[in-house]
């Protein structure tokens, strides 16, 4: 062998030879984790969707996070909601809030004789809606149009009108994913189920026994609805009804149990409605439900009524008799319980013990200044809207302006009677006791949030349960 000169370089080879230990101690543990780094799975899907930050601090992959868009198609006005679900079904935040919420007026049903120009009327929620839902996500994400009382009560054609142009709206202008039944009239056992569902849900109700749910009154524009979980034998002894009738036991299939939902729509009986029905039953101008002073005309379902306040000025004891002549409470009842206008009233089971209201209940309370409208879940009783009936019920029209500053101006003549057909509602027609504690609810906090107290989630859940 051959000698090396001391001179002459080492090559590159023998170098490697001459440090071969060192050299494995080094890159074997780099090979080990890129090997590990190499197996991870990686967070994008099949679209190749990669993770967005989002403003609340999450990380957002596009299998665990689904949207929905829900259109409340309401008598009084539009509102969209958007909502956000994990894999568990549990809500996640959309920016700083747990829901994207916003509302316009008018509604839909006040575009009778121009369905374009009521579908043009959810451009603007639309856009907002698309706007916080990933682009990526938004053929994936259902979305739906729920017209309640507004548009049943428009006659002939015109409702089919207003719900073909806004498919024709959604087809053509966006990504998001519009099923066949998307756009539709809700009935008003829909519209009280997924009122229902949806506050059970924000309390964490749902999944336990029926007798540790609440029961829900929703009073809209048109209607007020009536939701409550009975007992399976209860749910037996639901009157048979007439084909085309609404039924009213709705059986739900909720985390893991069954609920049979007594429900029922009362149509014609929403606040805006109802202020209609008891002008009819006065019969006459002078009104003992209005503010003292005030004389004008109401308008409901395109039909005018000339209003004029009593001379004597507004009394609640006389307003009510009024009220329970609208609301039908002395018709003969033909089954074993009724509520008002011969109506089964479920029973009143242990569903319905705990009861939660929502909707113009809210706001009336909020806007009488007998609840503070910054809570937006509060305890009363129905007596509580008498007294504040007889208050309102004392003030002359060019008074209640600066008394009642967040009542609006087109109302303020009728709130003497709003508040006397709340309290006879509940108390004359669904057979509470005055002194009966019930809450309030304009939104049910969930975790450190708070969320609208409105059908449209119990919508999204459905949703979201019927996707493949």
């Amino acid at each position: 062998m051959l000698k090396r000169n001391k001179y002459q370089q080492e090559s590159f080879f023998d170098k490697l030879y001459k440090y071969r230990g060192i050299i494995l101690v080094i890159t074997l543990p780099l090979l080990l984790i890129s090997f590990v780094l190499y197996m991870m799975p990686r967070v994008t899907d099949d679209d190749g969707y990669s993770p967005r930050k989002m403003k609340s601090g999450l990380i957002s992959v596009n299998g665990d996070y689904r949207y929905a868009v829900i259109f409340d198609a309401g008598s009084s006005g539009s509102r969209v909601h958007v909502f956000c679900f994990d894999k568990n079904m549990d809500l996640v935040p959309i920016g700083n809030d747990l829901e994207l919420f916003s509302q316009k007026k008018p509604g839909l049903s006040s575009y009778a004789s121009n369905p374009h120009e009521a579908a043009e009327s959810l451009v603007s929620l639309l856009e907002q809606a698309e706007a916080v839902v990933p682009k990526a996500l938004q053929p994936k994400t259902p979305v739906r149009v729920g017209a309640t009382a507004g548009l049943r009560q428009l006659a002939g054609d015109a409702p089919e009108k207003i719900l073909q142009a806004v498919r024709d709206l959604l087809n053509d202008r966006s990504d998001l994913k519009l099923e066949g039944n998307g756009v539709a009239v809700l009935d008003g056992t829909q519209e009280g189920s997924f009122q229902w569902v949806t506050i059970n849900y924000l309390l964490g109700n749902l999944g336990k026994t029926y007798s540790n749910t609440v029961g829900v009154v929703d009073l809209g524009g048109g209607s007020v609805q009536m939701a409550y979980a009975v007992s399976e034998s209860d749910a037996a002894k639901a009157p048979k009804v007439s084909d085309g009738e609404e039924v009213y036991i709705r059986d739900m299939y909720l985390k893991g149990r069954k609920y049979h939902l007594y429900v029922h729509s009362y149509l014609h009986y929403g606040l805006l409605a109802a202020r209609a029905e008891i002008l009819k039953a006065v019969g006459h101008a002078e009104n003992p439900c209005i503010l003292t002073g005030y004389q004008g005309v109401y308008t409901y379902g395109g039909v005018k009524y000339d209003v004029a306040a009593s001379l004597s000025g507004a009394n609640v004891d006389t307003c009510r008799a009024f009220t329970s002549k609208a609301l039908k409470v002395n018709d003969t009842c033909t089954h074993m319980q009724c509520s008002f206008g011969g109506v089964w009233n479920g029973g009143r089971g242990d569903g319905q013990k705990n009861l939660f209201v929502a909707s113009f209940f809210f706001d009336r309370a909020a806007e009488a200044g007998f609840i503070d409208s910054k809570k937006p879940v509060v305890t009363v009783t129905p007596s509580a809207f008498k007294e504040a009936a007889r208050i309102a019920c004392g003030t002359k029209i060019e008074d209640g302006k600066s008394k009642y500053k967040n009542v609006e101006e087109d109302n303020l003549p009728y709130l003497c009677m709003d508040l006397v057909y709340q309290y006879t509602l509940l108390v004359d027609g669904f057979g509470l006791e005055p002194s009966q504690t019930m809450t309030l609810v304009k939104q049910v906090p969930y975790g450190n949030y708070q969320v609208e107290a409105a059908w449209p989630l119990g919508s999204a859940i459905e949703a979201m349960s019927s996707l493949a």
